[in-house]
């Protein structure tokens, strides 16, 4: 293939790369976004997007108070569960807090040392705890 458009009715191989459209401004202060042709499909592109800084201690958290309150929601029933043979989903939430505590300190050890290695990587920065 040159570097000529290729001609209306042309539908590309699967051996052929994929072929980028160059970006549209619109206008309405939002990104550029490239369109990018694979096959006979046309998909759009948005640009280099900064991932969010979380460090989830707080979805650790959150998950744990919600195994908490469904295993206390539960013990009223206690009786029911074993005489039905589902005691396992009290169990189950008893588990689940546990390990649910166990995933905030690890978060909250990982964002320790993150910002450990950002202080080290940065020792111009005064971070004051």
């Amino acid at each position: 293939m040159t570097g000529e458009a290729p001609a209306a009715g042309h539908r590309p191989s699967r051996d052929e790369p994929p072929t980028a459209r160059p970006r549209r401004g619109h206008g309405l202060d939002k990104p550029e976004v490239t369109e990018l042709e694979i096959g006979h499909r046309i998909h759009k592109v948005a640009p280099d997007v900064q991932p969010l800084d979380v460090d989830g201690v707080r979805t650790m958290a959150v998950g744990s108070a919600i195994w908490l309150a469904l295993g206390l929601g539960m013990l009223p029933f206690m009786s029911t569960l074993q005489a039905n043979g589902t005691i396992w989903w009290l169990w189950t939430c008893v588990a689940g807090f546990g390990l649910g505590l166990m995933g905030v300190e690890y978060c909250r050890r990982r964002r320790a040392a993150l910002a450990d290695a950002d202080s080290e990587a940065d020792p111009g920065h005064d971070d004051a705890r």
